[in-house]
């Protein structure tokens, strides 16, 4: 992008507002002998009486740690649909500006586009599940203030080319967002690598897959210093609790463990891959750069089906653009991913 104006994009009711002030905001050199009689917060300690740190410090230090990005290019927010919603507010004026999707992709936009009176322009994804970025440029408005980019992308399971995705930041005129959400099951490098190189650029992670963490709803959002002291003016000031942040510390601090299971899973899904090419009415196996894995069956509603009858519940994505009688296995534990083929393959001739 050879000119970025941040404050172009913003909505105008956001340049100057003025964020809660809440108590822990307004006085921070906590030590353990201090008394805190300023949040009305009840007395007796339990673990949980006081409020968190609305900050997350130790959280963010620990990712700054991690993926080598600034505490001050770091949000959290209760699970990545918060992130976005803040994108969504900060950047988007209801009934007035426009997003663009690319389906078949993560449901939320829209959801989130409908939720914030946002025009959702939806381009869909080439044969090769690959972005038209030709087709993105020329429909780009003024009024279009975000691009999404789910990547490596659900439910197809692959990474979008990064030649194709730099062209897009470089030419797109408003905010270009890249939801890594599958990102450490990828072959491919992130794009923290290449973040202060583009400053219309948010990434956005969560704790949710890779770290096992799906129940503590944490969020990422990595951003310029300047996009993220925007969001961090209207995100909520307690939105991570104080258990979601003790929980968070604990799986980053044993990154051994995480490395270990998605090793693990990412064994898995190559034998799932093999497992499922070899079944009759599986027409393709496409690959996958995720957790999981879409595959093109004979009939997607009666396979799923069957699958419920035997207890099993996979995704069914038949409804989507460019995935007719397509369903999505996430990658289980070796046990589970032996149930499925076993079951799958006494399907065959039912």
């Amino acid at each position: 992008m050879k000119e970025f104006n941040l404050n172009k994009l913003l909505r105008e009711n956001i340049k100057n507002i003025k964020p809660y002030s809440s108590a822990r905001d307004e006085y921070q050199d906590v030590t353990e002998d201090m008394v805190f009689i300023d949040a009305n917060e009840n007395p007796f300690e339990n673990g949980v009486n006081r409020y968190p740190d609305p900050q997350q410090n130790k959280v963010k230090e620990a990712l700054s740690e991690l993926k080598g990005i600034p505490s001050n290019q770091i949000l959290l927010g209760n699970g990545s649909d918060e992130v976005l919603d803040l994108i969504f507010r900060a950047f988007c004026e209801p009934n007035k500006d426009k997003i663009i999707t690319l389906p078949p992709t993560y449901g939320m936009y829209s959801v989130l586009a409908n939720l914030n009176a946002i025009e959702n322009i939806e381009i869909p994804l080439e044969y090769d599940f690959q972005p038209d970025a030709d087709e993105i440029i020329r429909v780009m408005h003024p009024q279009t203030k975000l691009l999404l980019l789910c990547s490596p992308n659900n439910p197809t399971a692959n990474s979008f080319d990064a030649d194709k995705i730099a062209s897009l930041l470089d030419d797109f005129q408003g905010i270009v967002v890249i939801d890594e959400a599958y990102i450490d099951f990828s072959k491919d490098e992130s794009w923290l690598s290449r973040l202060n190189d583009f400053p219309n650029l948010i990434i956005t992670q969560t704790l949710s897959k890779a770290y096992g963490l799906a129940g503590i709803r944490l969020g990422i959002c990595y951003a310029s210093e300047a996009i993220i002291s925007v969001l961090n003016k209207i995100k909520p000031p307690y939105n991570i609790n104080q258990l979601t942040q003790e929980k968070a510390l604990e799986r980053l601090n044993d990154e051994k463990a995480v490395k270990s299971e998605i090793k693990i899973i990412l064994n898995e899904r190559q034998k799932l891959a093999t497992a499922l090419d070899a079944i009759s009415y599986v027409y393709f196996v496409y690959p996958s750069d995720a957790n999981f894995i879409l595959a093109k069956v004979d009939d997607a509603n009666k396979r799923y089906q069957q699958l419920i009858k035997e207890g099993i519940v996979v995704r069914n994505r038949t409804n989507q653009v460019l995935c007719e009688d397509c369903l999505r296995f996430t990658v289980g534990t070796a046990e589970e991913n032996e149930k499925l083929i076993k079951v799958m393959n006494d399907l065959a001739n039912v």
